[in-house]
């Protein structure tokens, strides 16, 4: 098997205490790979060295062109590695192949996107009467932690380590345990593209009592970033405010799809079957809430149900499959576990169950009461609740009735109706006639324990920097 250990302070080192785990993969469901699992000492050690890289070392000072250069590097070497790094996903967590390599080209345009932005991205001078004059700076907060999710493993690494490296902070990630090789892969090509040692150190291991707490504990940390489950995120929330470390938090989610009867019911089928389906609904941002008008409610759920059932299921690493198995066993018994549970709470599968494996096949839930499990809790699975609707007022008052907050769907050919409903909706995101599509400069985030916070273009400049205002007198 391939072995894989932590990259702190520009070396590919094993644990202090020579300790390994196994990655497995969720196809096979055996191991393909052996990871370095650290400790509380790793974790010290990486932080150590991020911050003696960023109090002395170049990166912070070397300037925007020099550090977009090097990152433009790494993105190009991504693109020259995509296979590996692709394949490295797919192994790790049953990611179909081809959505994997969506993941790479996306994953290197982040590091693009943030490398520009960081060097295109204007201060602000605010004229003052009294012959004064005052301006912005935005210098690097300095040691930033990033803790980053199994179900998007590179792009969300990406997405958090990009923009804190662009404006000049160090970095620790810590990958989950599930899915490590990639972002290893990542950082050895960062090194290779003329990161300084100790800019980018990842860390393996798990949360409590282990790397992830010893990280969000650390004094000498900066900034906290991380993406994944609700009541983690309180957590290091919690460790976080007794050093007063600023964090980000990006949660879990119970994303309202509302397709109202004036869709095109073809593209609202399309999109309905990605938003809760694609990447077997390990998505945060899925659609697993929808609620379909009742003047098309029966067209829609005959299509909407063939496509489903249309999905091709199989190995992952070969190009045609569309959905694979769930990440991991311990994942693959608590999505399940809402099937044991379904004919007490109500509701009645009209497609999918429990496949072979670590499979779920895509499944459908209709007649489940609003106080169902499978309506209020986030399954991060390929789980959908359907549910018909009569007014607009109603289906926006039942998409709001979550303590989660992420995102919504909307699709609708009137446009008063759009503008309308998607202000109406307590999400971070609303997409209207489409679904995961991004635009880096947008705040991206949730409300209520969706989350804290915002990334993002200058989100993501005012979490990972240091805003200072210089005020000068200039008619001496």
């Amino acid at each position: 098997m391939n072995s894989y250990g932590h990259i702190i302070g520009g070396a590919e080192v094993p644990s202090l205490d020579g300790r390994t785990m196994e990655s497995i993969d969720p196809y096979t469901r055996e191991p393909w790979a052996t990871v370095a699992m650290g400790s509380a000492a790793d974790a010290n050690a990486a932080v150590t060295a991020a911050r003696q890289a960023f109090d002395s070392g170049p990166w912070p000072r070397m300037g925007y062109e020099k550090r977009q250069e090097i990152l433009h590097r790494l993105a190009d070497l991504m693109i020259e590695n995509a296979e590996e790094l692709a394949l490295a996903d797919t192994r790790d967590m049953g990611k179909p192949i081809t959505q994997a390599h969506h993941d790479v080209a996306r994953s290197a345009w982040n590091v693009r996107f943030f490398a520009d932005h960081a060097r295109l991205t204007a201060a602000e001078a605010y004229p003052m009467d009294s012959g004064h004059h005052a301006y912005s700076t935005f210098g690097p907060a300095g040691v930033a932690v990033a803790i980053s999710p199994w179900n998007f493993p590179l792009m969300l690494s990406t997405w958090k380590v990009a923009p804190a490296l662009a404006w000049g902070n160090t970095v620790v990630l810590k990958p989950a345990e599930d899915t490590p090789v990639s972002v290893t892969i990542w950082a050895r090509l960062a090194l290779e593209a003329g990161l300084p040692p100790g800019v980018l150190n990842v860390v393996h291991g798990f949360g409590p009592d282990s790397v992830g707490e010893a990280l969000t504990h650390n004094p000498e940390v900066d900034r906290i970033t991380f993406t994944g489950e609700s009541t983690t995120g309180k957590i290091i929330g919690a460790a976080a405010s007794k050093h007063l470390i600023p964090v980000s938090l990006e949660l879990g989610g119970k994303g309202a799809n509302i397709v109202f009867d004036d869709a095109d019911i073809d593209n609202a089928v399309n999109w309905a079957i990605q938003a809760i389906f694609r990447n077997a609904g390990q998505v945060c941002l899925a659609g697993s809430r929808l609620f379909v008008q009742r003047g098309i409610h029966d067209e829609f759920m005959e299509r909407y149900v063939r496509a489903a059932q249309a999905m091709k299921q199989g190995d992952p690493k070969d190009p045609a499959t569309e959905f694979g198995p769930l990440a991991s066993k311990t994942h693959f018994e608590k999505v399940t576990s809402y099937f044991d549970t379904l004919e007490a709470d109500g509701g009645r599968v009209v497609t999918g169950g429990v496949g072979e494996g670590w499979f779920v096949d895509p499944t459908i839930i209709v007649d489940a009461p609003p106080a169902a499990r499978v309506c209020r809790e986030e399954i991060f699975g390929p789980v959908v609740v359907v549910q018909p609707f009569d007014t607009e007022e109603e289906v926006v008052a039942i998409a709001n009735d979550t303590k989660y907050g992420l995102n919504a769907m909307v699709f609708t050919e009137n446009l008063s109706r759009a503008h309308r409903v998607a202000d109406n909706l307590n999400a971070g995101t609303v997409w209207v006639n489409c679904f995961f599509i991004r635009d880096l400069r947008a705040p991206f985030g949730g409300v209520g324990e969706s989350g804290v916070g915002r990334e993002g273009g200058n989100f993501s400049r005012e979490f990972f920097t240091e805003p200072k205002a210089v005020v000068m007198q200039i008619n001496r």
